[in-house]
């Protein structure tokens, strides 16, 4: 059977509420004794999830010498996986005009899982990403998410140029990122079935992203500050604004 650990107070919070029957064991830091442990404790009790006690020695050695808050989580199989050709059943159950996060290339697993916060707290559909020279989720992906890898689905593709095409033909307006664009995306219309396009940290859209977008709109910067923003600052931005639209 296929394991999948993640550590981090909000990652396994978010395993025992939303995947309960996932969790296999709890490690456990044996000095910490606080509020936030024991409604893990009570969580893994309800659900029938196994606890085990652990030096931190131990727990920075499981985790890699990740930052884990002193609990981890070993899940029995990873999180769903999702494809391209679950979109539609996604979007056929929405009870909105579509939303999609579209990541282009994010290679920093931190980055990714700020992304999947801002996407979950927006309300988006799903987060696509392409297969090859991009993060995916992983335990710090998972962590950095606190809990939103669990809520949005990840989607990976092989061909984020197709996917965009056949969201076009899905009647889904494509609205790329880009800090060089005339319009404003304050002036863009979010009420639309739509799917915001972001580039990687470094170089933006690809050329075929680009060209397959119906539109490029920039965040207006403050003349004479910072040239760009974050990534996942630029889909916060975008995406609270096409949640302010729609409510």
């Amino acid at each position: 059977m296929a394991e999948q650990q993640i550590y981090g107070l909000h990652a396994v919070a978010a395993a025992l509420r939303y995947e309960p029957e996932q969790v296999q064991e709890l490690w456990i830091e044996r000095q910490r004794r606080d509020g936030r442990i024991q409604a893990l404790l009570d969580a893994a009790e309800a659900h029938g999830a196994p606890v085990r006690l652990a030096e931190r020695a131990e727990l920075d050695r499981l985790s890699g010498g990740a930052r884990h808050q002193g609990v981890i989580a070993r899940l029995a199989t990873a999180q769903r996986a999702y494809d391209e050709a679950d979109v539609p059943e996604l979007l056929a159950v929405a009870t909105e005009p579509a939303l999609l996060l579209v990541l282009d290339g994010v290679q920093d697993p931190h980055n990714l899982g700020a992304c999947l916060r801002s996407a979950a707290a927006a309300g988006v559909h799903a987060v696509i990403a392409p297969v090859d020279r991009a993060a995916g989720l992983n335990a710090t992906v998972c962590k950095v998410a606190c809990g939103a890898a669990a809520i949005t689905p990840f989607i990976p593709v092989t061909n984020l140029a197709r996917t965009l095409r056949q969201l076009q033909e899905q009647g889904i307006w494509i609205v790329g990122a880009a800090g060089e664009a005339e319009t404003s995306l304050y002036t863009v219309d979010f009420t639309l079935p739509t799917a915001i396009v972001l580039g990687a940290e470094d170089k933006g859209l690809r050329r075929l992203t680009r060209e397959a977008c119906d539109r490029l709109a920039r965040i207006p910067l403050k003349a004479g500050g910072v040239e760009s923003l974050n990534v996942s600052v630029a889909a916060g931005v975008f995406l609270f604004e096409a949640r302010r639209q729609r409510s």
